[in-house]
């Protein structure tokens, strides 16, 4: 029998519900990075997850030629690799397709397939629970969700410079790093269900921003000293609106997302703290709440082009 080869631009591959039919019930399946790490042979270069599993992985690891089996998760790949081809086997079907930056790989929850990589790769992963597609398209009157299209470097330079922007976002800093995981993962699940779910969901725009009392309600809590919650739940419960609907609200008050407004004042806390006192950098690290003051120094390079003691010894 001849096999069926699809082209990276295909939209189908007929073998996935079939595999997912054969395939363990959701309650048996490994979380993605426990099957990744298997699979790949490796230890991730960066990972940030949350209790659910759902989270962000880099990793950089050599040939592959195995059988990745049924994970719990939706997994979708973007590459920082040179171009290379490569096979992914699915059922009788054959999906060949080539990596770059500019395309994406989509494992649906619960679907299995045997890559052939001859090279080395350089893949940032994005880990989403089923749950979290539903949330979104229910916050977003989309409708149900459809499921996933099983995609092989399939050409989507949105998702690709999305995903590939978390690699070198997570700053060392919880509340930081927290905040902005969560708004990706809604963005990029309000983007899947657009251009990567067998029925399309067409997303409606939300105009209109924060009342202003709820908009400082939000920002106090953002610029609090204390233990508060600012993760992207809370925000959103302390305004009554979903999280989909706050990101899009607080944006259009602010001209910013709250992660890039904490960002922004962390940044002012630190520069405040470096002209006006004499902590010492490590010192101003941990109150800002960084894990280390490498991670801090990086962070802060990244915004203004100086280290923290070059841009003390200038402001002085």
């Amino acid at each position: 029998m001849s096999k069926i080869v699809l082209r990276e631009s295909s939209n189908e591959i007929p073998a996935v519900s079939q595999v997912r039919r054969d395939a363990p019930s959701a309650g048996d399946r490994p979380p993605a990075e426990v099957e990744m790490a298997r699979v790949l042979g490796t230890v991730p270069f960066r990972m940030a997850l949350d209790s659910s599993g759902a989270g962000i992985a880099h990793w950089k690891h050599e040939p592959l030629h195995d059988v990745v089996a049924p994970m719990g998760h939706h997994v979708i790949m973007a590459y920082n690799c040179s171009v290379q081809r490569m096979e992914r086997r699915s059922g009788r079907s054959v999906a060949i397709g080539t990596f770059r930056p500019g395309v994406v790989t989509i494992i649906p929850e619960g679907s299995s397939s045997r890559w052939d990589i001859p090279k080395p790769v350089d893949v940032v992963q994005l880990y989403l629970p089923q749950a979290t597609l539903t949330r979104v398209a229910d916050e977003a009157k989309a409708g149900a969700p459809a499921d996933l299209l099983e995609r092989t470097a399939h050409p989507d330079p949105v998702t690709s410079r999305l995903l590939l922007s978390a690699a070198d976002v997570l700053e060392g800093n919880e509340a930081l790093d927290t905040l902005f995981r969560q708004q990706l993962m809604d963005l990029l699940a309000t983007r899947l269900l657009a251009a990567h779910s067998g029925s399309p969901n067409m997303v409606a725009p939300v105009r209109g921003g924060l009342a202003p009392k709820t908009l400082l309600r939000a920002i106090e809590r953002l610029r609090s000293d204390s233990d508060d919650d600012v993760s992207l739940g809370a925000l959103a419960a302390e305004a009554g609106l979903s999280r989909f609907h706050f990101c899009r609200a607080f944006k259009d008050s602010t001209g910013l997302s709250p992660h890039a407004w904490l960002r922004q004042h962390r940044l002012e806390q630190a520069m405040n703290m470096l002209r006006d006192t004499e902590l010492s950098v490590v010192s101003v690290a941990a109150t800002l709440g960084y894990a280390s003051q490498t991670a801090f120094a990086a962070a802060f390079r990244k915004l203004t082009g100086e280290s923290p003691s070059d841009w003390r010894r200038r402001a002085r």
